[in-house]
């Protein structure tokens, strides 16, 4: 360790480094902060402007935002979105507390580290001759995928599931031409079994 990186931690007070390292933030100026992917569902009222001031809270505050689920809920007065972020705890915390905080917001769960569901949805269109089509189907088939448009020339795929199975499925593919992909983004939420009330 040179003198310089010796003083720079030296600033710090052992409680100072103590909450950095549990944040996962840097401590020194040379380290990156411990970023991690957070899934984050949110109840809000349905009302008018009230997916924008969500979306707008994290452009305004410049956090990252993945992907922004947003349907109905039980309730058709309410909205549920299911928004993936990344950072380090205490950002995440940040994000958590402005969220809770809109007025819009029922309630503001971090399903990161809960046992939870998560799905996502992806249309592939491959270009695919009537030769190369027993060969493609029989691969789709393993990732369970379903055919939901034929042309002469392609097929529309549909494969639902977590998001490394969609991202396995994707990389499967591209050795056939992809042409066109749409995902919906995460969709989640929490895993509450019958004895847990």
């Amino acid at each position: 360790m040179t003198t310089d990186t010796a003083q720079q931690t030296v600033e710090l007070t052992p409680q100072q480094l103590f909450r950095k390292q549990a944040a996962g933030e840097a401590i020194l100026p040379n380290e990156e902060d411990s970023v991690h992917r957070h899934v984050i569902t949110v109840l809000i009222d349905d009302t008018i402007g009230a997916l924008n001031r969500v979306t707008n809270l994290f452009s305004q505050r410049g956090f990252n935002l993945e992907s922004v689920t947003v349907g109905e809920s039980k309730d058709p007065t309410q909205r549920r979105l299911t928004l993936v972020t990344t950072g380090n705890d205490r950002i995440i915390a940040q994000v958590l507390r402005q969220l809770n905080a809109l007025i819009d917001s029922i309630e503001v769960e971090d399903l990161t580290r809960e046992d939870h569901v998560e799905r996502e949805l992806c249309l592939v269109k491959v270009r695919s001759t009537a030769t190369e089509r027993a060969a493609l189907l029989s691969v789709v088939e393993v990732f369970r995928a379903n055919v939901v448009n034929i042309t002469p020339d392609s097929l529309t795929f549909e494969v639902t599931g977590p998001t490394a199975k969609i991202n396995a499925f994707i990389g499967v593919m591209k050795d056939y031409d992809v042409r066109e992909v749409a995902r919906s983004g995460r969709v989640a939420m929490r895993r509450r079994l019958a004895f847990e009330h």
